[in-house]
């Protein structure tokens, strides 16, 4: 099974991992977890690039093509071996991220977007993805204060830096996506606390599991 986490910058994808992994090993699952960019060593040379907040000037086709590369890496290396050898395999943003941050958010061709997508994924997509949706603000006020506090790199807040109207963009092209793709993609209101939160994703996956 393929699960992939988005949503905006302090959603709380992270902090749920842990409650993923149990949840899948009191069932007896294997499971890895992994994130994009950087699940691989040559990804994570590729995430320092994009992630970091000096790089004001890359261009949105260059950053484009930079998670492409990243993804065809992840894809090659680690996601379709373990996925292949019988895992549970959670990924921390992939393709939707893409197609919301570079499509919706930076405006670039999404008939492009689709092209790479093909190109990197062929037909492979998510069982399922778990949208973590909350306002823009409470995201961004969350995020600021791991950084501030340190349980989140400063060196990596090249989108945190980005203006309040591009993470309403992100916000608005993900759940305009999920909306596109009920089936797939089940959103949960993230500023909840972590207790509900957890509860809300532990439904979402005994019912996916039971309906498969």
């Amino acid at each position: 099974m393929f699960i992939t986490l988005e949503g905006i910058e302090g959603s709380g994808k992270t902090t749920q991992v842990n409650n993923i992994i149990r949840f899948f090993e009191k069932r007896g699952d294997d499971c890895i977890v992994t994130r994009e960019p950087g699940g691989t060593e040559i990804g994570k040379q590729i995430r320092t690039i994009l992630l970091n907040p000096g790089n004001r000037n890359l261009f949105p086709l260059a950053e484009l093509l930079l998670y492409a590369a990243d993804r065809a890496q992840h894809l090659k290396e680690k996601i379709i071996p373990e996925l292949s050898s019988g895992k549970t395999v959670i990924c921390d943003r992939f393709f939707d991220a893409t197609t919301i941050y570079q499509g919706f958010a930076r405006g670039l061709d999404m008939k492009l977007i689709q092209n790479l997508h093909h190109i990197v994924l062929d037909d492979l997509k998510p069982d399922l993805t778990i949208l973590f949706d909350l306002p823009v603000k409470t995201g961004l006020t969350r995020a600021w204060k791991q950084i501030d506090e340190g349980s989140r790199s400063n060196a990596e807040t090249r989108f945190e830096k980005e203006a309040l109207a591009f993470h309403e963009k992100v916000r608005s092209g993900y759940l305009e996506l999920a909306g596109q793709e009920p089936d797939r993609i089940r959103i949960i209101d993230a500023s909840n606390d972590k207790k509900k939160v957890s509860e809300e994703i532990m439904a979402i996956l005994t019912h996916e599991l039971e309906n498969r």
